[in-house]
Formats: structure tokens, sequence, C-alpha cells
């Protein structure tokens, strides 16, 4: 959540903030009101009980000396006391009622991020194609590239949206044979090239409410999440929910930063926004399997995290040789936790479309109050900065690989850095 501190520090500085997010001025303003009430209450409740402890003791003076005063005494400590109580429970409903509204304020956008309101004011950064570094000017198709994967899928065999969605519903895709392989081979792939600087954890794939809570996922996206109210559980929306809490309520020293966690994990979103969007073959869908790099870092590490984090990503993408852009996302798209993110797109040639693959975000220590993840130095103990991103969603990656790769005869060639974990395989050959 953003800093109370600030925001009563500067209240027009976060204002303003939060207005290029399309924040409206009378929902920060409601939350410093309710602020402001919240410590009147809180120090009346405090001079009241105060009051008790004082009534209390001349109570007990005037007893010791016999005085008829006691008896009047008792009765005032009694009334200060229920008036106490009555400050201390309308303190109480306030502060939940400040924390409600705090949870719903989004995180302050950097200044580095581009003003927009939505996805259309999105700054594209650059592009990369495969040849470009050896001045090749940018790919053009072949008719054969020209088809859906949708479609390329059903004539080789490799994924069954039909299966799939007799056993789970729509929007749950079943990869079988080669498809289901190539997942495979892709998070391998990922994983061994992040080995070197993240530790890899294997985390549950459900979270509690407070590990949802923890990442801004909760409160406001509930209706975009699988909740399991039975048990307070929630199927993860991605692995950046449990490697955010992973060191929840702790503090660290500052010599340990940055640390660096990846995971491998499957991914799940009701995608309550989808009505009206293509959703056809892996466009869009409820359960798909991504690698995730997550770094807690001191405040002056956050650039150099984030920094290796897009390059790791954009690397994976050059080693699959797939051609990407790079999207600076405006105030207005920023998801609620980010101060500043930047997207990776793949240029999928069979439906003609750039598709999302990668969000790299830094979050201050937005997330970090939430989770309540500190670090001690010699100044004292503060919260952490937060930093993620995928690296890389593989629905999308395995859709554009699909495309990218066919060939004349409607066989499938596959990136030589795959190979080794397709047992040297490099064709999925087509059904004769």
């Amino acid at each position: 959540m953003i800093d109370l501190a600030q925001l009563r520090r500067e209240p027009d500085l976060v204002r303003v903030a939060l207005a290029r997010r399309g924040v409206p001025e009378e929902q920060v303003s409601a939350v410093i009101t309710l602020d402001v009430e919240h410590r009147r209450l809180l120090q009346e409740a405090e001079s009241l009980r105060a009051r008790v402890k004082e009534l209390s003791r001349e109570v007990g003076e005037a007893r010791r000396l016999g005085q008829p005063r006691a008896e009047e005494l008792q009765d005032e400590s009694r009334r200060v006391g229920d008036e106490e109580r009555f400050a201390r429970g309308r303190s109480d409903e306030v502060a939940a009622d400040l924390r409600a509204r705090l949870l719903m304020l989004p995180n302050l956008p950097s200044p580095e991020t581009p003003d927009g309101l939505d996805e259309r004011e999105n700054v594209e950064v650059r592009r990369w194609w495969p040849g470009m570094d050896e001045g090749h000017s940018a790919p053009e198709y072949s008719s054969a590239q020209r088809v859906a994967h949708w479609d390329i899928a059903s004539e080789l065999g490799i994924l069954d949206l039909e299966t799939g969605a007799k056993l789970a519903g729509s929007m749950f895709p079943l990869f079988r044979g080669d498809g289901a392989r190539l997942v495979r081979a892709l998070t391998a792939y990922a994983m061994d090239q992040h080995r070197d600087a993240y530790e890899e954890i294997r985390p549950p794939s459900v979270a509690l409410t407070e590990t949802m809570m923890s990442t801004g996922h909760l409160p406001k996206s509930a209706d975009d999440m699988y909740e399991i109210p039975r048990d307070d559980l929630w199927l993860i929306p991605t692995a950046e929910v449990p490697l955010t809490s992973l060191r929840r309520g702790e503090i660290v020293e500052a010599g340990q930063l940055p640390l660096r966690y990846t995971a491998a994990t499957a991914c799940f979103r009701r995608e309550a926004g989808a009505a009206g969007r293509d959703t056809r073959g892996l466009l869009r869908v409820h359960e798909f399997d991504k690698v995730e790099l997550f770094a807690y870092c001191h405040p002056d590490q956050w650039r150099d995290a984030f920094e290796d984090v897009l390059a790791r990503a954009e690397g994976l993408l050059r080693g699959l040789g797939l051609t990407y852009r790079v999207l600076d996302l405006c105030a207005g798209d920023l998801g609620t936790s980010s101060a500043r993110t930047v997207d990776l797109e793949v240029y999928s040639p069979g439906v003609d479309r750039w598709l999302e693959v990668s969000s790299v975000s830094w979050f201050r220590d937005f997330q970090a109050r939430r989770a309540n993840v500190r670090f001690r130095d010699a100044e004292g103990i503060h919260f952490v900065h937060t930093v993620n991103g995928s690296a890389l969603a593989w629905a999308r990656i395995w859709a554009a690989l699909v495309e990218t790769g066919r060939r004349e005869d409607g066989s499938v060639l596959l990136p030589e850095v795959l190979s080794g974990y397709l047992g040297g395989q490099r064709v999925i050959a087509a059904k004769g």
C-alpha cells in the first residue's frame, strides 16, 4: 500500500500522482479525512485512558483515607471508562475503514512512467527480430506462417481444446504429444538460464488470502481470481504471489540484498474482463504455465534488478528467435501495485497480432508494506523494494513458435536452443 506518512506530508503530490492513474481526488481526500479522524479518536481514547488511571488512583487514596467522595470518584471512573471504550471502538471502526480504502488505492506511478489513460497510450521503446543485429530488415512471413496456431495444432494433433473444455470448461487448454513436450522444454530452458543468479523455488499452487493481499491482487482484483472459500485459499494467478511472501513479516540484513528467486508454476486467472475479446486458441486462457523472476532489493538496487529481469526475458525471446517489441506502460495501464512496468510482446504471424508474454515491474515498497518485509542497515529498519517479471509466459510463446516455425509441408521447425530439451528433436512432423 502507499506510504501513509508520505500522504500526510505531501497530500498534494500524492493527489497529482494518483490523478495520472485516473484516481479521483475525492478518493484520496476521503483517506486523508479518515486518517485525521482516526488519529483524533486514538488521542481521545488515550486521554480518557489516562484519566481512568488517575481516577483509579484517586479512588484508592480516598478509600484508604475513608473519604466519602470515594464512591463519587468510582462512578466518574466508570463513566469515563465507558467513554474510553466507546472512543476505542470507534477508533477501531475508523481504522478498519481507513485500511480498506488504503488497500484500494494503487501505487504512485514513477516519474519515468509515460502519461496516458489506457493501453492505447503505451509507448513503444524498441523492436527486435532475428538478423536485426546483422543489419537484416524485419522478416516477411510466408503463407505457411500465416495460419493460426489453433488450426496448425489441430492438423498436428498437439493441442486439444475440445478435450480440455470437456474436462474443465472452455479456455482450459490440453496439450498433447509434441505440444506438451514443447511446454515442458520451454520451462526447462528458461530455468536453466536463470539458475546462475536466482534461487529456484517450487511454491504451492494455492495461497492464503493474506498472501494474495500482500501483492495487491486482493481485494481489488478478486473477480479475476479463482477462490476456494471453504479453505480460505486462492489458486495463484502468478508465482509473484508466493514469492513476494517468502519473507513476509521478516527483517533481513541489508548485506543480504538483493534476494533473487525464480519459480515455474501453473497460473490461474478467471479473465473476467475477457467478454468481447478474442479468446480463440491460446490467445486468452484460464490456466497457463509461466516462469517468474522476483527480487527483494534495497531502494538503491531496484533499477539494476529491474534491468536484469528485463534483459533475461529479452534474452530468452532472442534465443527462441521470436520477433518482439518493448512497451513502456503508461500510468493509466499500470497494474494496481506497480510504479513502473515494461511489457514484452511477441509477433505471432498466424493471427497477425502482438501478444503480451512478459511484464516486468518495479513496485517500490508498495508490496513490502503489505507483506511487512524489511531490511536493517546502520540507519535503522526500512521496507525493501520488490521487482518481478515473467521470463516467460508459455501459452502465447507456444502459439508464436508454432506459427513462426510452420513450413510449407505443414511441419513446424523449433528453435535450436530447445533441441537439447527435446532429445535432439527440431521438427514437429506433419501428419502423413
